[in-house]
């Protein structure tokens, strides 16, 4: 009789913790990246009444006469499956995807959260608002982010300057036109003259200010009229370029480089040089070579380079020895302002062709600089990377840092310390620390993880709990009853 009682008052308690479980998922339905929890029943010590027999000739085996004790909870499991990113449209909230955390700085201590409700406080720390815990990862240098170092608390001033730098390098790439067309024949007309040809040794540099107009007679027959460029027999239409260097100062100069390809074909060659802009004076100038020294910008820059032929395989593929000049498909290009600082020292950039190919097509090259002027951090954005990159005034985008995650072997292990964080268990595994794409999880920016709890399921669950409370309520009550009926048999 009094087993029952007892029985009774363990379902009671248990159903009570179920409830409470059930009670806290539905209160945290929209905290961010909450994590729901159930409930598991065991049963606890049988008392057994006769043992177990085993089977004899004579004899079936008996099995064993057993009363339960009633139910204990065998377990409060977090359930780890990620909720629905929501979007936010604010540019420091992430959302985080798979098995892992964001790692953050509790005044020395490290804990993690599921919560990507992130901003940049006073002081330019990425922090948890709410508590005010420093989000870690990475901080880049000069845009360069060592993921391999050990993390640290994110910092990104507003206000942060970028200095100018000046441009050291060029590299071309894309695609030259294997089939263009070779000039065969140039007639042009100055201002006021008649028409005259341009010698097969020449080229001609056409301003269509100071000349009428050239006609160029091209390798198939066709011919093409145009009032301005420079042009050579024997070559083809020039591919024009702007390369964008900066000086010392962070001063922006235009410089113009001109392709074109040889009527030697078997060589797969093509010339590169200074376009002759701003050089001529004169109503039309013939110009027996590509000039390798011209002043830009009102004669305040010079720009010198030499006439440099880069050379192709029949593959496409980009030849660095055919000419010495191109010693492993770079040649230089010296840059002096003379006016400003670091007017007398002059810059040297190197012009690289290596990411080039030639092949029948469209003609696609275009140049690549770095360098920049001075500039200040405009705004931030994160990519899915977790990388935090910066846009400057000056129009350079840089990293600036990447957000740490951690992954554990058992994450449902984790102990919760309150305000959506976890802490380390001994069950939990050590958290191993390290970028998004390491791991295999993935982030999305300017969103938020929802709670995973599933409302439906909660309330068949407290539906549930409700019955089997009441189910264990009434062993009680007809266990009294039962007492009660043979305490008044000795009436």
């Amino acid at each position: 009789m009094m087993r029952s009682l007892y029985a009774g008052v363990s379902g009671i308690k248990i159903h009570q913790t179920r409830m409470d479980v059930i009670g806290n998922n539905i209160a945290n339905i929209n905290t961010v990246g909450f994590k729901s929890s159930r409930t598991t029943f065991a049963d606890v010590l049988s008392q057994t009444q006769v043992g177990a027999s085993a089977p004899s000739d004579t004899r079936g085996g008996i099995s064993p006469r057993q009363i339960g004790l009633g139910a204990a909870v065998a377990s409060i499991d977090l359930l780890t499956a990620d909720g629905s990113p929501q979007a936010t449209g604010k540019n420091t909230d992430v959302a985080l995807s798979g098995n892992a955390l964001f790692v953050l700085n509790n005044g020395g201590q490290t804990i993690y959260t599921r919560d990507g409700a992130f901003e940049f406080d006073a002081e330019g720390n990425y922090v948890l608002p709410g508590s005010g815990l420093k989000v870690q990862g990475w901080n880049g240098i000069d845009g360069v982010i060592n993921t391999n170092a050990l993390t640290e608390d994110i910092n990104v001033r507003a206000g942060k300057t970028m200095p100018a730098k000046e441009t050291t390098s060029i590299d071309y790439n894309g695609n030259l036109n294997a089939s263009d067309l070779i000039i065969t024949g140039i007639s042009y007309i100055p201002r006021g003259g008649a028409a005259t040809d341009v010698p097969a040794d020449q080229g001609i540099y056409i301003d269509g200010n100071k000349n009428t107009m050239a006609t160029l007679t091209l390798s198939d027959g066709s011919t093409r009229r145009v009032t301005s460029g420079y042009y050579q027999v024997g070559y083809s239409i020039p591919v024009t370029t702007v390369a964008n260097v900066y000086d010392a100062e962070g001063g922006t100069h235009s410089v113009t480089i001109l392709m074109d390809r040889n009527l030697d074909a078997t060589n797969n060659q093509w010339r590169v040089y200074l376009s002759p802009v701003g050089e001529l004076d004169d109503t039309a100038e013939n110009i027996t070579a590509p000039p390798t020294t011209v002043t830009i910008e009102d004669g305040a820059t010079t720009l010198s380079m030499d006439v440099t032929n880069i050379y192709f395989n029949s593959d496409g593929s980009l030849n660095t020895t055919t000419d010495p000049k191109t010693e492993n498909g770079t040649t230089t290009l010296t840059f002096t302002p003379t006016q400003g600082i670091g007017a007398t020292t002059p810059q040297q950039v190197t012009v690289g062709f290596s990411g080039l190919t030639q092949y029948t097509g469209n003609t696609s090259a275009y140049p690549t600089t770095d360098g920049n002027a001075y500039g200040i951090l405009q705004s931030i954005s994160i990519d899915s990377s977790g990388v935090i990159q910066g846009t400057y005034t000056n129009g350079v985008i840089q990293d600036e840092a990447q957000i740490a995650v951690a992954q554990f072997v058992n994450f449902s292990g984790l102990t919760k310390i309150g305000t959506s964080t976890y802490q380390e268990s001994n069950n939990s595994g050590q958290a191993n620390i390290r970028t998004v794409d390491a791991l295999g999880v993935s982030i999305t920016p300017s969103a938020l993880e929802m709670s995973n709890v599933d409302l439906a399921n909660e309330f068949a669950d407290m539906i549930v709990t409700q019955r089997g409370f009441q189910s264990n309520s009434k062993i009680m009550t007809v266990g009294d009853e039962m007492l009660e009926t043979l305490i008044n048999m000795k009436r």
